[in-house]
Parts: C-alpha cells; structure tokens; sequence
C-alpha cells in the first residue's frame, strides 16, 4: 500500500505542510523508520529519535517545527492516539487469506451465505447458518447450525462460533475465539459444601462428598454490532436466556463472559478478565487486566475498574475501584500507602515497649 502525504492529510483530515507527492508505504517508530516510512513522533519525547533513523515524512504534534527536524514533509494532529486509529486502518496489508470460498472448505447445503463472502480452507459452514456480505471467514473456523454472522466480519483463524449465536455487522475474532461454549453449571443431587460455605461466608456445614451433574445450556450468544473479541477469548452461552454482548464493546485477549451474563454497549474488557454467570455489566465500563467480577452482581454504567480488583458485590454507576476485595481507587490507595508503613511503624513500636521497659518502676 502506498499512499501521498496529501491522501493521508485528507484521510486524517488534518493539516500539512512540505512535500505533497512524497509517497509512504509503511508506519514506522521515528529511529527505524526509512525514506519511505511515515514517522510516528507524536510528542516531542519521540520526535528526538528521528535524527537516529532517515525519515522524510512524520506525524507531528500541532506547532511542531518540522523543517528544524530536517523533514520534507510533516502531517499535524491534535489527538495523536486518534490519529493512530486512522493511519493504521489505511496501512493494515491485512492477513493475506484470499477471496472467494477455498475447495476445501464445507458449507451445509441450506446455509445462506451472501456474495462477497471470503471462506478460507477447511472452514466449515453449519446447517441454516447465514452469513452476511462481505464477511471474511478464516482458515480452520467453524460456524455452527442456525448462528448468524453480520455483514462485513472478519474472522481470524481458528475461530469457533457455536450453534445459534446471533452476531451483529463489522465484528472482529482474534485468532482461538470460542463463541457460544456450554456455560459451567453444575449441581448436586444434596446441598453441597460449597452452598453451604457461600450461604455463612466461612462454614462448609456436614455436606457429604457428592458428584455433580451437568445443567444444560439452553440459551445462546447474542453480540451486537461493531464488537471485537480478542484471541482465545470464551463467552458461554446462557442457561435459559442468551449471553449478550452489546454494540461497540471490545474484548482483549482470554477475556471470559460466563453464561447468563449481560454486558452493555462500548465496554472495554482487557486481557485475562473474567466475568462470573448472570452478570449485569453496563455500558461504558472498564475492566482492567485480570480483574473479575463474581456472579449474580450488577456492575453500573461507565465503572473503571484497575487490574488485578476482584469485585464480590454491586457497583454503582461512574465508580473507580481497585483491590480484593474491590473498594474505591482512592480508598485502596490510602491502605496501600499505610500497607508500606506497617514495618517502620512496627519498627517504632518495637522501640518504644523497649524505652518503657527499661524506666525505673514508678513508686
């Protein structure tokens, strides 16, 4: 791909002065990049690393002095992470799979696939499934009996979508996407250890040892428009009712959605977070890496929530929280500035059982 420092202006709809015609074939970091690469030098921190590589053209922050950086040509941008979102869209050369549907793929006879759609080799289409125009199924994915895919998907490889997912327009699998697995419930035929011990916080009562039996997932997966799920993520399906998703929410790599769980629209959920069963997630809201949240909880609309917190108990909406148990950011923070205290404070306490040990015995 390559593309004039005028066409990404324009695509950028942002300023530039310089060179006009100079071409760009790639994005590099300002200290790698060549003559023909787009210098990524956003601030002034990273501006200061293009003298070590040859670039001719960059994107720079808005008032920078480009001609004193020793370029041709200079593209300004007042949001640099947005501006990313842009230039990486335009330069993505994509994965390579191909287009029509590959030989070895298998499509069911009464699948509904759309023209457009780009199958890779042995992909597997279900009975009854459809498939929206434009989609891109890679190699090794399977999508199950009666699911729908959206207009303009892409799928990775290795992407699973199980039987009767519903799946909006313009969705994203990583590589290793499970949609649509059983949901993990289980019971005993006698109250168990466990219900005893989460019924007193503490006691397992007299339970005998029992197995556990399978509940079935009867429900589905539901996910809205513009979502992206990342590699090997899982989402469950639901009990009874469906597991959703809603529009424009984003998972990061081995996210986990349990069955039941309801999550709202434009959530972002990072790597390895985890969501219990039946779950009311709401919308806007932030998980950090490795954070949970326990089971029939609701979480409320644009909660921030740092990595590492697991969250035990109902959140309302627009709180900050951090630690385990999850407690407001600043609240967590004030313990762990006393948490570092704790051994000179003990320190200090040792010191003075021994100045008033050692005082004469008071007449």
């Amino acid at each position: 791909m390559k593309y004039t420092v005028q066409q990404i202006a324009d695509a950028l709809d942002a300023e530039f002065q310089g060179d006009a015609s100079l071409v760009v074939h790639a994005a590099a970091e300002p200290s790698d990049a060549t003559a023909t690469d787009l210098a990524m030098a956003m601030s002034p921190k990273y501006a200061e690393d293009l003298g070590s590589g040859s670039a001719q053209v960059a994107i720079l922050w808005e008032g920078a002095d480009w001609q004193a950086l020793g370029l041709k040509a200079a593209i300004f941008v007042r949001r640099p992470r947005m501006a990313m979102a842009g230039i990486t869209s335009m330069l993505d050369k994509g994965q390579g799979f191909g287009s029509g549907v590959h030989p070895s793929a298998v499509i069911d006879p009464t699948a509904d696939v759309a023209n457009g759609v780009s199958i890779g080799p042995l992909a597997v289409i279900g009975a009854r499934a459809r498939v929206g125009r434009g989609a891109n199924i890679g190699p090794h994915c399977v999508i199950g009996m009666d699911a729908v895919l959206g207009e303009d998907a892409v799928l990775r490889e290795m992407v699973s979508i199980g039987a009767r997912v519903q799946i909006g327009d313009r969705f994203i699998a990583q590589p290793g996407a499970r949609i649509g697995s059983d949901g993990f419930s289980f019971v005993t035929p006698e109250v168990s250890g466990v219900e005893n011990a989460r019924k007193t916080l503490g006691d397992a009562g007299d339970a005998s040892a029992q197995s556990w039996l399978r509940i079935h997932s009867l429900g589905s997966v539901e996910i809205g428009d513009d979502v992206e799920i990342g590699a090997n993520c899982t989402i469950d399906n639901g009990t009874i009712r469906n597991t959703r998703i809603g529009n424009g929410t984003k998972l990061d790599n081995q996210v986990h959605i349990g069955h039941n769980t309801r999550v709202g629209n434009d959530c972002l959920l990072c790597g390895q977070s985890g969501i219990s069963g039946s779950v009311e997630l709401g919308n806007n809201v932030v998980l950090g890496g490795q954070s949970g949240v326990s089971d029939n909880i609701f979480v409320g609309d644009r909660v921030i929530v740092g990595g590492g917190t697991k969250i035990l108990s109902n959140v309302p909406a627009g709180r900050v929280l951090m630690g385990y148990p999850a407690v407001k950011m600043e609240t967590f923070t004030d313990v762990y500035k006393a948490q570092r205290r704790l051994p000179r404070m003990l320190r200090d306490v040792e010191a003075l059982k021994k100045a008033v040990s050692k005082q004469p015995p008071s007449d």
